[in-house]
């Protein structure tokens, strides 16, 4: 019997965000319990962190360069949608449906799906339902269930959940908004004045300062802001048992494949940014736990550390689907990582970010399970960081000047390059309207 599959991604959630993860305040026992059963990886990562870009990159397991959704606006050509994991699950016979925060154009998407109840832009926390003020995720909860109410015995669904939280304005349900009210929210250890200062001239300028000042500029509206980012995330907690209780109710649960992620992560403060975009861990790094009944009884509630990313989620549901892995896909099937093998599985990653925006430098890097490389392409020079993980986990001293490190600096420019020449030119090209001169700097 084919598996269902049921797709949950939330929005700019960071990988610590939830209590499996080890976080000392927040409570999310619904998505624990899916890790619980399941498998958590506690190394997944997003090949670009915007929403747009990384939700198409989930639903076609491509890079942005190769899918080529280039802005908020913009759609998958009609071969690459084709190849997407809704497409290619409905033609294998699936039911699909999709709710939520699509993302990016919808030119086309509609025709995917049995049931649509989703939208291009950010959408509202809050909605009118038969004279009642209901919380996102509460109704997609609601959507939820009736589409699997309307699932047939003889027929595998897909559906896909697409969440609005914890993206700001931060507006949580209001059964979580007292949560933490008498909590201390301990701010990362890199916000501090120093390890701003110590940011190139072109990042101290960026969208990420700009949000912080505006949005949370003393401690005080530090803990407000911190605060309801996770009471949005409990938020979702709630809506996910909902959605969970339903699949038992119905008795679907037995045979659903559950995948829990996010389009990307978020910085609270870290390097005195807030946002994402950047290729910093806090940027890149995001949950996400695979749930299947089937999975071989040693692997339950295991946590599995090797390199993931949004990516194989559409090669992963193609595979256990018997749909056929789409031939354009960048992404791999996670089915020997959930079967407990990791032999010549990947040991580093490509990440860029090219979305046009006067203060949001482009980027692009490699990573690999020590090291990070990151490349600021429209800077004139280029200017370029490198981390080491192992010993700098916070990210804060770049050794790219260093010349106890050029060896190091050098393999990571050949990886990059390699993977450049692999992938093809970005699609999206960084304006050089705006170049600014970039000092280098060494964190100490």
């Amino acid at each position: 019997m084919r598996p269902n599959f049921l797709f949950l991604l939330t929005d700019d959630q960071r990988a610590d965000a939830l209590s499996c993860a080890g976080h000392s305040l927040l409570k999310t026992p619904n998505i624990d319990g899916l890790a619980a059963r399941g498998v958590r990886f506690t190394n997944a990562f997003v090949t670009t962190s915007i929403c747009y870009a990384s939700r198409a990159s989930y639903v076609t397991g491509r890079y942005v360069r190769r899918h080529g959704v280039g802005g908020f606006g913009a759609s998958l050509s009609a071969d690459v949608l084709a190849e997407s994991f809704p497409a290619r699950l409905k033609r294998a016979g699936y039911r699909t449906g999709c709710l939520g925060k699509w993302g990016f154009g919808t030119a086309g998407a509609k025709d995917l799906f049995d049931e649509w109840f989703a939208w291009a832009g950010q959408g509202s926390f809050f909605h009118d339902v038969d004279g009642q003020r209901v919380h996102n995720a509460e109704l997609l909860a609601r959507k939820a269930e009736e589409f699997l109410a309307a699932c047939r015995p003889d027929q595998p669904f897909c559906l896909s959940v697409l969440y609005k939280a914890p993206h700001e304005p931060f507006q949580p349900d209001p059964r979580c908004a007292e949560l933490f009210a008498g909590d201390r929210i301990v701010p990362p250890k890199t916000y501090t004045p120093a390890h701003f200062e110590a940011l190139p001239a072109f990042l101290r300028d960026s969208e990420g300062r700009r949000r912080l000042t505006k949005r949370h500029p003393t401690p005080q509206a530090f803990q407000d802001f911190a605060k309801q980012y996770l009471r949005c995330v409990a938020s979702v907690d709630l809506s996910v048992g909902k959605i969970l209780q339903a699949l038992r109710r119905l008795k679907l649960a037995d045979n659903t494949f559950v995948v829990f992620a996010s389009d990307n992560g978020f910085f609270l403060g870290e390097h005195g940014l807030s946002g994402k975009w950047l290729m910093h861990e806090e940027s890149i790094r995001v949950p996400m736990t695979v749930g299947y009944p089937h999975l071989p009884p040693p692997m339950r509630g295991r946590c599995v550390d090797a390199l993931v990313l949004n990516i194989d989620v559409a090669p992963t549901l193609l595979d256990f689907a018997g749909a056929g892995i789409a031939a354009g896909a960048d992404g791999r099937s996670l089915r020997g990582l959930l079967t407990g093998r990791q032999d010549g599985w990947r040991t580093d990653f490509f990440y860029e970010h090219h979305f046009s925006h006067p203060r949001i430098p482009p980027s692009e890097g490699v990573r690999t399970g020590r090291w990070k490389y990151i490349r600021y392409v429209a800077q004139q020079p280029v200017y370029e960081e490198l981390y080491d993980l192992e010993n700098d986990p916070h990210e804060q001293r770049n050794c790219a000047a260093d010349p106890a490190h050029a060896r190091q600096l050098e393999a990571m420019r050949a990886l990059h390059q390699q993977y450049v020449e692999r992938l093809g030119p970005a699609r999206q090209r960084p304006s050089p309207k705006r170049p600014r001169p970039t000092t280098r700097r060494t964190r100490r």
